[in-house]
């Protein structure tokens, strides 16, 4: 575990000063940044190639802190949480805190608590939400492994996570659910 505590601690380093990191999610590989930091955000976006209307997802160390980046939680978001049984991302209208260059239409966010590991230590640890988008140039299939990231996704971040890097099992994205304010949802993925 001294590799799994090594890149903990280096991803931390990164991100407080404004870095990237590609780093293993509870999905697939992800590249990400503190998401308070808009041009840590502003960076994500150039090295993806990305248009920045696009809005990105932030991973959350706990569904407890749901209320410091989201103006009106839904009870129904607690409870989708707690019956998923693949990872989830929900997203909230009326996001706050938060880099507002991450953010979609009506001050929309994508969040998810995850519970691998790696990310839920990295997101305790950090004491703030980071963002997770694929590791992917925009319009590039998402990579299932590390061996499928581009070199040049590699070499546009501060630092690589060693940490899982040779697991061959592919992964896929999360599902994604759209929480309206008005208490209806809309399934995306």
């Amino acid at each position: 575990m001294k590799e799994f505590e090594q890149d903990i601690e280096a991803c931390i380093e990164v991100l407080r000063r404004g870095g990237l990191i590609l780093y293993p999610t509870d999905t697939i590989w992800g590249i990400g940044c503190d998401a308070t930091n808009a041009e840590a955000v502003q960076r994500v976006y150039q090295l993806k190639r990305r248009d920045d209307n696009k809005a990105l997802i932030v991973l959350l160390d706990s569904e407890e802190h749901l209320d410091h980046y989201v103006v009106d939680v839904p009870e129904m978001a607690y409870e989708l949480m707690r019956v998923a049984v693949k990872p989830l991302t929900l997203i909230y209208e009326g996001a706050y805190n938060l880099a507002t260059n991450l953010l979609g239409e009506n001050d929309s966010v994508g969040i998810r608590v995850p519970r691998e590991e790696f990310c839920q230590q990295l997101c305790t640890r950090y004491g703030r939400p980071i963002v997770s988008t694929s590791a992917n140039v925009s319009g590039e299939p998402s990579p299932a492994t590390f061996d499928a990231i581009s070199d040049d996704i590699k070499r546009g971040v501060d630092h690589v996570v060693k940490y899982r890097q040779t697991e061959c099992t592919p992964h896929s994205a999360s599902n994604i659910i759209l929480l309206r304010g008005d208490g209806t949802f809309k399934i995306i993925r």
